[in-house]
């Protein structure tokens, strides 16, 4: 269980508590330099468990729920300051549970769910981490806000709908034809 891609995601779930520190004490800078790194840990433990096969179901589980413990807790920390429409923040999180609480019902329901992130949803992961480190920038006086944020916050809207209904049709469907061949074997 315990190999070089494992290890990088245990060090990224190790970096949300120091995030969410240096976020509080609006300290944008440091926090997005720890952004950027968490996201670039990702992409490398993702990068080797795929080059050297070291894929393993923990790595399966808590890679995406590292990502997800990251994102959620730099959205909502941003919208308690006022940095982020709390709407935004509300459909990134009912986004989340539903896509999370899709699969459990899948899984205690119908079966093993082997969760591939659609296109549309690395296209809105993408576009969420964009639009943190965004405002992270803007928090840290290295960029201006203006009109392309909120073309950036309303694109990224547009993505976490999407994706989500389309993670709600696409798993629904396997759901029904799951069902109706179980029905067709009895």
């Amino acid at each position: 269980m315990l190999n070089v891609p494992n290890t990088i995601t245990l060090l990224r779930v190790a970096l949300i508590l120091p995030l969410a520190v240096l976020l509080r004490r609006g300290e944008f800078g440091i926090a997005l330099a720890l952004f950027v790194v968490s996201a670039l840990s990702d992409l490398a433990d993702g990068l080797i468990a795929r080059r050297w096969n070291l894929r393993t179901r923990f790595g399966a589980i808590a890679d995406p729920v590292a990502d997800k413990l990251t994102m959620l807790t730099v959205t909502l920390l941003l919208a308690f300051d006022g940095r982020l429409p709390w709407w935004l923040a509300a459909a990134v999180v009912t986004r989340d549970v539903v896509i999370v609480g899709g699969a459990l019902a899948y899984h205690y329901l119908i079966g093993t769910v082997e969760m591939a992130p659609s296109t549309v949803s690395k296209l809105n992961t993408a576009l969420e981490f964009l639009l943190l480190a965004s405002v992270l920038a803007i928090g840290a006086g290295f960029v201006a806000g203006g009109t392309w944020l909120t073309a950036l916050t309303l694109t990224t809207f547009v993505t976490i709908l999407w994706s989500g209904s389309h993670y709600v049709l696409v798993w629904g469907r396997r759901a029904s034809r799951a069902r109706r061949s179980r029905s067709a074997q009895s």
